[in-house]
This record gives structure tokens, C-alpha cells and sequence, in this order.
């Protein structure tokens, strides 16, 4: 799929407002007292605040391998400009701006093996590491080449996806940024991945968020026979393993009755599939998802990475920054199931569950997303998973991606 932008489905129009970064927050009249950290603003969490583009040091899923080619691809990660083209049996991706006049190399040909060329004059650099081997319009014997490169990034295979590395240094293998149980076991999955408008944090909040399933998702069709509390209190605990938050329900209430305005719930006669508040709780569960023993439904780690665990799969949703104002939403369905079984899922999955809960149901994440503007802000009691998320990040001191220039050596 092209990096384009898709109206996110089911998603009501929304009336558009100027874009603003957490650093543009409105500042206090000279005098005033200083906005609370926690209620206001995000000066509480630096990190955090600054992470606009996202965090060094990590894997990042962009692209379906299948739809590499020999046709160079534009991506944009983390702010950077990158060109994916395959060459023989791996892709390969650098910096996407010829060093002679700025031109994107993914306008370019492939005049030789392992090579790509600029589209204007030639410049041809090597795929593998990215240095100038040749200028076609000035000749085999140019004085330029072999001074200067473009930059060039590890790039990876897993999953059916393509995986590039943004940071300094030898990257760590790719299964670290990758969940242990689908590296472990066997499954078959679906999914699909597009580009959003709104800022990544927005995205991973919106995900790991409370309260917001039991109302703007009360009227998604994928919920529409599954009973939804109508409210929770919660804790957030840290897995002692793979650096998840894990949300853990310690109540939950189907309904509530409002002094002065009556009674609000989510039941309805036709549901009668409550959600468990965690996949052991149900009697019927996959020995996989089972193994796991996972406390609650929702969880999430760094760098940006959703997991939902039911009974009988996995739905794992990644938060990948494009720029200061899109991120690239991939997501997939896991069963870990072969046979019939995993035969199965893969029609119900092309039939009607992309549809469904791919689509209609996480385009209403979309669509909030895309008109969420903060800060400042004011927090309420179920937001403590949004605080904690926050916490964890600082305290793993992680390394911020900044605006960079020009990425050639």
C-alpha cells in the first residue's frame, strides 16, 4: 500500500483545527500561577513532551514485505525521508534525498544491480551501503565518487512485515522489539496498516485509554452483541516480562444510576456476550493465550505497541510515527492455530472481520484521534493508565528523535 492518508471508516467529518504540538501549549500571562504539571500540561513528563517524533534505538514495523519490489517506495519514519526498494532476496532502505540537488532517490531507476539512481542526473549509490559508485552524466572516471553517501538503515523480515531500525549503532536483533509469543509459536494472522492523521502519542493513549471503549465504542458493529461495563476501577501493574502495562479491572459495574438524571448502561437484550476483563477468565481459551497468563485485556510497551488479549486471539496494534502530525497504524489479528482451524480464520478474516474491527471499529480510534487537541488538559480518575504510561516512559530514559537535516555522510 502507498503512504497516503485513508478517511477513517464509520468516522463522522470533523471540523478541522490548526494542529498543535505539545511545545506550542499556550503559555500562562506573566504573573499567573503556573498550570498544574499533571492537569495542564505535559511538563511533568520531558521526555514525553519532547517525543513528538518518537524514540530512538527501536524496530519499527512499515511496511508489508510482500509489497516491496524492485519499484522504489517512499516511507516517511520518525520524521526521516526513507526509500524501501528489494534487491535480490532483501530490502534495503536509505535516506531518501540525493546529496546533489535534494531530489528523492524514490523517483529514481535501477540502472544496475544493487544500485539506484537518481532521476535528474544519475547520481547511482549502491543499495547496500548506500556510497556513490557512479554519476552517470559525468563519466566512469568522476572525481565525486566514492566521497560521499547516503544514509542507509537495517532492515529486517518478520511477520510478513518490514521492520526498519532508527538509532545509533549496531541495532539489537529484531525479536526484541518484537512480542516473545509470536516469535515462539505458530499462528496464523491478518491485518492491514494505513496512515492517520493525528500525533502518535494521541494514537498509543487513545489504545491503552480506559474509559473511551465503553463510549465511543458502544455503538461499533464489533460490539454490537458484546455487553460493555459502564464503568471500571483499575490499576496498572508491569509485567515481569516484556516491559508490558497491564491494565487489571478490580471492578467492574454493568451500569450506573445518576443522581438527578437516571440510569446509565450499556445492556442491551440482544447482547449476551460480556467481555472477560481478562482472556483467563474465560472457561474456553486457546493454550497459548492461556500459557501467557496475562492479568488483564489491554496492554502496551515501548516503542508504541497495543496488545488485546481474548480468549481465542490477539489483536496487537502498532503506533508507528510518521511526522510531528500522521502516524502509521499496523495492525494485526493472531490465532494461534494451524489446520482447519487457522484456515478458517484466514476467510472469516477477508470476509468480514478486516471490515469489521480493522476497519469500522478502530476508524472510530481514527477519528478521535485526528481532532484530539491537547494540551492543556484536565484528567479524570480512569486516566491513570494514560499517567502511568507517561511514568514509565521517563523512567526508561529513553532517547528522543529529533528534527535532522540533511542525511547523507
Amino acid at each position: 500500500m502507498a503512504e497516503s492518508e485513508t478517511a477513517p471508516a464509520g468516522a463522522p467529518a470533523a471540523r478541522r483545527r490548526p494542529r498543535r504540538t505539545a511545545a506550542q501549549a499556550p503559555a500562562s500571562a506573566p504573573g499567573a500561577k503556573a498550570p498544574s504539571p499533571a492537569g495542564q500540561d505535559w511538563s511533568a513528563w520531558p521526555t514525553y513532551n519532547d517525543a513528538t517524533l518518537g524514540f530512538r534505538d527501536f524496530w519499527y514495523p512499515v511496511q508489508w514485505a510482500r509489497r516491496i519490489g524492485s519499484k522504489p517506495m517512499p516511507i516517511t519514519l520518525l520524521g526521516e525521508k526513507i526509500v524501501l526498494v528489494r534487491d535480490g532476496d532483501r530490502v534495503r532502505a536509505l535516506h531518501d534525498r540525493c546529496p546533489h540537488r535534494g531530489v528523492p532517490l524514490s523517483l529514481g531507476r535501477r540502472e544496475f544491480d544493487g544500485t539506484i539512481s537518481c532521476p535528474y542526473h544519475g547520481w547511482t549509490f549502491d543499495l547496500e551501503d548506500g556510497k556513490l559508485c557512479a554519476v552517470l552524466t559525468d563519466g566512469p572516471e568522476s572525481p565525486i565518487c566514492g566521497k560521499l553517501s547516503v544514509r542507509t538503515y537495517p532492515v529486517e523480515e518478520r511477520l510478513g512485515l518490514v521492520w526498519v531500525y532508527v538509532g545509533d549503532g549496531d541495532p539489537p536483533p529484531v525479536e526484541r522489539d518484537i512480542p516473545a509469543e509470536l516469535t515462539e509459536n505458530a499462528f496464523v494472522m491478518g491485518g492491514r496498516t494505513d496512515v492517520r492523521k493525528g500525533n502518535w502519542r494521541f494514537a498509543a493513549e487513545n489504545g491503552f485509554d480506559e474509559g473511551h471503549a465503553k463510549y465511543l465504542h458502544n455503538t461499533a458493529l464489533w460490539r454490537l452483541f458484546k455487553v460493555m461495563p459502564a464503568w471500571n476501577k483499575t490499576r496498572i501493574v508491569e509485567s515481569d516480562s516484556g516491559g508490558w502495562l497491564i491494565r487489571v479491572q478490580d471492578e467492574i459495574h454493568w451500569e450506573a444510576d445518576f443522581p438527578g438524571l437516571g440510569t446509565w448502561t450499556n445492556k442491551r437484550w440482544w447482547k449476551r456476550m460480556p467481555l472477560p476483563d481478562h482472556p483467563g477468565k474465560s472457561a474456553d481459551i486457546n493454550p497459548v493465550i492461556k500459557k501467557m497468563d496475562i492479568p488483564g485485556f489491554v496492554s502496551i510497551r515501548l516503542p508504541g505497541l497495543l496488545r488485546v488479549a481474548y480468549p481465542h486471539f490477539i489483536h496487537y496494534e502498532w503506533y508507528v510515527p510518521v511526522d510531528a502530525d500522521h502516524v502509521r497504524y499496523v495492525q494485526i489479528m493472531v490465532r494461534f492455530e494451524d489446520g482447519p482451524k487457522a484456515a478458517l480464520f484466514k476467510a472469516k478474516y477477508v470476509s468480514w472481520i478486516r471490515w469489521l474491527f480493522h476497519g469500522q471499529f478502530t476508524g472510530q480510534d481514527a477519528w478521535m484521534v485526528d481532532v484530539m487537541d491537547a494540551p492543556p488538559e484536565k484528567l479524570y480518575r480512569p486516566d491513570l493508565s494514560l499517567t502511568a504510561w507517561r511514568r514509565h516512559i521517563e523512567a526508561k530514559k529513553l532517547k528522543v528523535q529529533r528534527g535532522r537535516g540533511p542525511l547523507e555522510r
